[in-house]
């Protein structure tokens, strides 16, 4: 952040360091100071997790007022002068507290009842942390269990995956997810990030993967299951499965399609198979486009029996450009009327795949949009 006189001009740098600074929650023009979020500051700390400082219009005495090793959801007063603070891990349930102004807590207000949880035998998820295919960037990501789960068993272990770049596919806060239901029928169950991924971890991170939204992710998703499988025992790297909705349904495809021999079974919902027929605010700005100047022959009503037309040209390759590829198990799902990822995305595919004599299995859900359930 930086602060400029009523004219434009820049007075000082506010914030300064390797963190990303985040929403503002408070400007206070008396006292001369700002209230934000921020993230990854703290070096023992998951940089996904958001904690709320405070710091002098010119830049001195930034303090952190949320000292919980968590993430925080901060809704302040319209004065300003107080806030609710929501804060929680996957494996902490969510508690609310209100603070003032300097960051001390008032009062407890409330705190998630997990009772039922665990009569129900429930166990938290674990968050771990990985390497990239680079062998120097951190990926973040969390691991569910059977509730019942032997160590000296071996499970077979799936992955959820979305490319990003504005969301990566796992959990910060306390939440029960479709992961920790799908682990009970007798699989370990995870989701990481990738480079390419979120925006709250640094530009390079978040840039990492313009122009190609299949291979960057798939090599860190590979790698990092490569690397969970040498830490424990109990999982099986021979049957390993890879599911996502949207660019998930995009990705896992790919993997199977990129990775036969490696990825055994895939479930594909919704996904963006061309991204040439999908759109501009997804695939054309992070795949990236280029014109191309093409000659062709001019119509009759032209003078020219040449002329210059543009075509625009993406490097990435398509699914459809890969199904010959296919080896293991593949389920495609669309809704016929998806008003986001055209249903077409998934029918050339499934053409593609029948005209290479593939095997697979494919399940058009009549009347429902990009968010079916």
């Amino acid at each position: 952040y930086y602060l400029y006189d009523e004219n434009g001009n820049l007075k000082n740098e506010i914030t300064n360091g390797q963190f990303v600074a985040g929403d503002i929650d408070k400007i206070d023009t008396t006292d001369r100071t700002l209230d934000f979020e921020g993230y990854g500051r703290e070096a023992d700390m998951n940089p996904y997790y958001s904690q709320l400082y405070k710091i002098n219009f010119d830049g001195s005495d930034m303090e952190r007022l949320t000292p919980e090793n968590a993430t925080h959801n901060i809704s302040a007063s319209e004065e300003g002068n107080y806030f609710v603070d929501n804060y929680s891990r996957v494996d902490q349930p969510t508690r609310s507290v209100l603070r003032n102004e300097d960051g001390n807590v008032i009062t407890q207000l409330e705190e998630t009842n997990i009772s039922r949880l665990k009569e129900a035998g429930w166990q938290a998820p674990e968050s771990f942390k990985v390497k990239a295919a680079d062998d120097a960037t951190d990926i973040y990501g969390v691991m569910w269990k059977p509730f019942d789960f032997d160590s000296t068993k071996t499970y077979p272990i799936i992955t959820y995956v979305y490319p990003g770049p504005q969301v990566e596919p796992f959990p910060i806060g306390f939440s029960y997810t479709d992961e920790t239901a799908l682990a009970q029928l007798g699989f370990v169950v995870v989701a990481m990030g990738q480079r390419g991924g979120s925006p709250i971890r640094s530009k390079y991170y978040h840039n990492y993967g313009y122009g190609d939204l299949r291979d960057y992710p798939l090599k860190d998703n590979k790698y990092g299951l490569e690397q969970l499988a040498a830490r424990h025992s109990f999982i099986d790297l021979d049957k390993v499965g890879i599911y996502g909705h949207s660019g998930g349904g995009f990705m896992s495809t790919a993997a199977l399609l990129s990775h036969p021999n490696f990825y055994d079974v895939a479930v594909s919902s919704a996904g963006n198979h061309d991204n040439n027929i999908y759109n501009l605010w997804w695939s054309e700005i992070h795949h990236g486009v280029k014109g191309v100047e093409q000659k062709v022959e001019a119509d009759s009503t032209s003078n020219d029996s040449v002329k210059t037309e543009i075509k625009f040209e993406s490097e990435i390759e398509s699914n459809i450009d890969l199904a010959q590829n296919l080896k293991g198990h593949l389920l495609l799902v669309h809704g016929a009327i998806d008003n986001n990822v055209h249903p077409a995305n998934t029918i050339k595919l499934a053409n593609a795949l029948i005209e290479n004599g593939k095997m697979f299995d494919f399940m058009m859900l009549p009347g429902q949009r990009h968010g079916f359930g």
